[in-house]
């Protein structure tokens, strides 16, 4: 059965552990970073930051101030857009047994970069300035077909971070939302239907995110379809 993220955003204190595991996981080194205005640090994904928690602090009055925090990743959708960018058969592979997506030899030279900035509408997929390779959260699929849990994780100390079989993260994914609209009548879950990383949003995913749901993504939202015609492509599947 395949894997989900469930991740309650309600439950999220920004510690950052998350961020940082991801990090010490893949062995990735730390950025260079400094300080400009935001607790938030680094500004953005790259290619050695495939997870960052970002900050936003909303509200027009001090009475309904919210901080807002968005460990974001890769979303695994589960019909991947970017397969359909790939132009290098196997260089993308949507593992079956956990529904992970997984970038195993993409770089930059074989990659359409404007393909890839269409394809995927949460503007996840970085290079590598290194080694030219397009990276992105792997879904720590080394550790999930080990019996593990992804080091995010593994290392969260509040709940917000939850992974399983996906009927098992749906349900504790509506039992979680009814229990938040309590509190938080807008709350939501984002993408859940498309997704294999399935937020609970306490208010409006723009308020986090402009890329957080792709509903709400500057690029829009693509049938399939329009997508492979905006590449002037067949309507066909390569095979991972």
């Amino acid at each position: 059965m395949s894997k989900t993220f469930f991740i309650d955003l309600t439950k999220c204190t920004a510690c950052r552990g998350c961020q940082v595991a991801c990090k010490q996981w893949k062995k990735l080194p730390a950025e260079e970073t400094e300080n400009w205005g935001s607790h938030q640090n680094p500004k953005d994904l790259s290619g050695i930051t495939l997870k960052l928690v970002r900050f936003q602090e909303v509200g027009t009055s001090p009475d309904d101030m919210q901080w807002l925090f968005f460990p974001e990743q890769c979303r695994h959708c589960v019909e991947p857009p970017c397969l359909d960018a790939m132009t290098v058969p196997g260089s993308i592979v949507h593992d079956q047994e956990t529904g992970a997506v997984v970038y195993t030899d993409l770089t930059a030279k074989e990659a359409d970069k404007e393909a890839f900035a269409m394809s995927c509408p949460y503007d996840i997929p970085r290079i590598n300035k290194e080694t030219g390779q397009v990276v992105k959260c792997d879904m720590c699929v080394d550790r999930v077909k080990a019996g593990l849990l992804p080091a995010c994780v593994q290392t969260c100390p509040t709940g917000a971070m939850n992974f399983g079989d996906r009927e098992e993260m749906l349900a504790l994914a509506e039992k979680r939302l009814e229990a938040a609209q309590q509190k938080y009548p807008d709350a939501e879950l984002v993408d859940a239907d498309s997704v294999r990383v399935i937020y609970l949003a306490q208010t409006d995913p723009d308020s986090y995110h402009e890329y957080m749901s792709a509903s709400l993504s500057p690029r829009g939202p693509l049938t399939r379809k329009q997508f492979l015609a905006k590449l002037g492509r067949p309507v066909k599947r390569m095979t991972s």
